[in-house]
C-alpha cells in the first residue's frame, strides 16, 4: 500500500478525500493523483474500500492485475490517474429502474512528455473527454496535460491534441477498445461513437461528479461500501485525527522487497482491428 502524507512530517492524508480538487478554480486547472506510470503494465489504483484511500494493485480471481501489451501499444500510453474529490454514479437499470451505484474518481489519461511516478500529485489541463462503455457502465476518461509540460501552453481544447499529437487520441480509442480482449471478454464501446468532447463538456462532468463526492462526504448519500475517513473536510462525519491515521498505517503489515514482474506480462498480442 502506498499510502500518501501531506509534508515531510508524516502528516496522512487521504488521496480521494483530502487533496482538493482544484489547484486553481479560475483557471479550471485540476490536481490529479496519479496511480500508473507511462508505459507500464501494472494495475495501480485508489482504494476506494480502504482506510485512507491507500495505492494499491489491482488484484483479480486472487492474482495481480496487469494489462496487456496490445500491439503496438505497450503497457498504459499516458500517464493514468484520477482526479480528487470527485466520484461518478453508475445507473445500474438491470438491477430495479431507480437504482444507482456509487463507482470510483473519475480517470485521467495524462499526455505530456514527462513519466511521472505513482503517487504523484500534478496539476493539470483538461483537454477533452471520452466516454467508454465498460462492461455495460459508462466510465469517462479525462485527457489532460500537466501544467509544467513544456509544451502545455500549445495545448486549449482537444483539436490541438489532434493536431499536435496526430494519432495520439485514435490510439486512445483503440487502446481503450481492445486491452481486455487477451482477458478472453469482447471488445469495449463507447458513447458518441467514440467520438471525444470538448474541453467545457469535460469540465462539466467534472463539476457534476464534485457535487456527488460532496454528498457521500458529508452523509447526505449512503456510499455504500467507500471508505470516507478523512482528515481535512472538518464538517465532515468521517473525519479522524492525525493519531487516528497513524494507527491505521501502523497496522498494515510492512513494505518488502517486490516480487519479480512475471514474464507473462512482456508478452505482446496481436489483433486485428475491427
Amino acid at each position: 500500500r502506498l499510502f500518501l502524507a501531506e509534508d515531510a512530517t508524516g502528516r496522512y492524508i487521504s488521496p480521494f478525500h483530502d487533496i482538493p480538487i482544484y489547484a486553481d478554480a479560475s483557471k479550471n486547472v485540476f490536481n490529479m493523483v496519479v496511480e500508473v506510470p507511462r508505459w507500464t503494465n501494472a494495475k495501480m489504483e485508489i482504494a476506494t474500500k480502504d482506510p485512507l484511500n491507500p495505492i494499491k494493485q489491482d488484484v483479480k480471481k486472487g492474482k495481480l492485475r496487469y494489462v496487456a501489451n496490445v500491439f503496438p501499444h505497450k503497457g498504459y500510453i499516458w500517464n493514468y490517474g484520477a482526479i480528487p474529490q470527485v466520484l461518478w454514479l453508475v445507473l445500474v437499470a438491470r438491477r430495479r429502474e431507480d437504482a444507482c451505484v456509487y463507482n470510483d474518481p473519475i480517470d485521467v489519461c495524462e499526455i505530456g512528455s514527462k513519466i511521472c511516478s505513482g503517487g504523484e500529485v500534478i496539476k493539470v489541463k483538461v483537454l477533452g473527454t471520452l466516454a467508454l462503455i465498460d462492461e455495460g457502465e459508462t466510465d469517462w476518461k479525462i485527457i489532460a496535460i500537466n501544467i509544467e509540460d513544456p509544451e502545455a501552453d500549445n495545448y486549449n481544447d482537444i483539436n490541438d491534441v489532434r493536431r499536435l499529437k496526430p494519432g495520439y487520441l485514435e490510439a486512445t480509442v483503440d487502446w481503450f477498445r481492445r486491452y481486455k480482449v487477451p482477458d478472453g471478454k469482447p471488445e469495449n464501446q463507447f458513447a458518441f461513437n467514440g467520438e471525444f468532447k470538448d474541453k467545457d463538456f469535460a469540465v462539466n462532468v467534472i463539476k457534476s461528479t464534485h457535487e456527488h463526492w460532496k454528498a457521500l462526504i458529508a452523509k447526505k448519500t449512503d456510499g455504500g461500501e467507500i471508505n470516507c475517513t478523512n482528515l481535512t473536510v472538518s464538517d465532515s462525519p468521517f473525519c479522524c485525527s492525525q493519531e487516528c491515521a497513524k494507527a491505521t498505517v501502523a497496522v498494515t503489515p510492512p513494505c518488502k522487497a517486490a516480487n519479480p514482474i512475471p514474464p507473462e506480462v512482456d508478452k505482446w498480442f496481436y489483433y486485428q482491428k475491427n
